[in-house]
């Protein structure tokens, strides 16, 4: 069982997104069982909540919508997922902090192919959600072929 965690801020924008994409790609190739997926926030005020609604739309529109409950990451989550992807610098040195003995675990998810951040869209409209669905699909495409069982 191969674990991966999605990290943003606030767990309702691009980590959802991440996940409900992973978990469309696993469930297209026939992996859902070889694989254990989650997504969570470095901070905890949507805790609770579902992803935001323009999450919600390009997920459906992709078929990659799951049910979603933010919440907001816990020490434990550093052990016992093998792979942590944040989506940004500012998010990676937040868990840095927060989680000293686990510094270097996490890395950014776009290190995966080529580099840079995925940017927060959640004060733009439905076309920066699209944008970072494009990334977010590319970047787990990579991981997906070089790490999922053949």
């Amino acid at each position: 069982m191969t674990r991966v965690l999605f990290v943003c801020m606030g767990n309702i924008c691009r980590s959802p997104m991440a996940e409900g994409i992973f978990r469309r790609k696993l469930h297209e190739r026939g992996l859902e069982g070889r694989f254990e997926v989650d997504s969570c926030g470095t901070g905890g005020w949507h805790a609770g909540e579902p992803a935001d609604p323009r999450t919600q739309a390009v997920l459906s529109k992709y078929d990659a919508h799951f049910p979603h409950v933010a919440r907001q990451i816990r020490a434990e989550d550093l052990s016992h997922f093998d792979h942590i992807f944040v989506m940004d610098r500012e998010n990676l040195r937040t868990l840095e902090r927060m989680f000293p003995a686990h510094r270097g675990k996490a890395r950014l998810l776009l290190d995966l192919n080529g580099g840079g951040e995925v940017p927060d869209p959640y004060y733009g409209g439905l076309e920066h959600f699209e944008a970072v669905y494009q990334m977010l699909e590319e970047a787990l495409e990579v991981f997906l072929q070089n790490h999922a069982p053949h």
